[in-house]
């Protein structure tokens, strides 16, 4: 047997002993620690920069979103009303639930990229990409069963007793007939594309795009 083969057993001995000896249990104790406490500072500070992406401020900060989409916003009954409850951009397009936030925060990153590129950024090519835009909307709604929607509307806590008589016939057929949200509520806080399909006179009618407002 070597002179190598002899002492390594003796290494291996030796590093057990150290191990689970008082300095072996201290070094261990201290990469826990430290591990938990950047771990703590880690998440604090991921969670800091997703909320910092996770308000209205932050959405309309590119002109792009400021000068179309919110300037439709600004006015409507998701922005202003009696009851002087709003719901904002991430309200309504961003999943309060961790897994579905992180999803739509990477798909985001597309819309980042066409920022960049300028895919949207004159109100004539905004006008070009409406309805695409509108349509991958509805389907993501209508594939997650207007989720971001239920948060603040839900049927099973509808009274539709107090409702009007329009409303509450389409609220009973949509739970009877296991429609979506969406499905009819199109156009609600933003301009309807021209020519989206599946939009008919009588909701428009019935929803009006609302006109935007005015900054003073």
């Amino acid at each position: 047997m070597s002179t190598e083969q002899e002492k390594r057993p003796n290494v291996i001995v030796r590093l057990w002993r150290w191990f689970w000896g008082p300095a072996g249990v201290l070094s261990l104790g201290v990469l826990l620690i430290a591990g938990f406490v950047g771990g703590i500072v880690f998440w604090g500070g991921f969670n800091t920069a997703m909320e910092m992406t996770n308000n209205e401020t932050f959405c309309i900060s590119c002109h792009e979103m400021e000068n179309n989409v919110y300037a439709e916003y600004s006015g409507s009954v998701h922005d202003t009303n009696a009851s002087g409850v709003r719901a904002t951009c991430p309200d309504c397009h961003v999943p309060k639930q961790w897994n579905h936030k992180m999803v739509r925060k990477i798909q985001a990153s597309n819309e980042v990229l066409h920022k960049v590129l300028g895919t949207i950024d004159t109100p004539e090519k905004f006008e070009e990409q409406r309805l695409r835009m509108a349509q991958r909307v509805w389907t993501a709604m209508k594939t997650t069963d207007s989720r971001e929607c239920r948060n603040c509307h839900d049927f099973k806590a509808m009274d539709v007793a107090l409702q009007n008589k329009r409303a509450r016939e389409n609220h009973l057929r949509a739970t009877d007939e296991g429609l979506t949200c969406i499905d009819c509520h199109k156009g609600i806080a933003h301009e309807l594309p021209k020519g989206a399909y599946g939009i008919t006179p009588e909701i428009v009618k019935a929803h009006p795009a609302p006109a935007p407002q005015p900054k003073g």
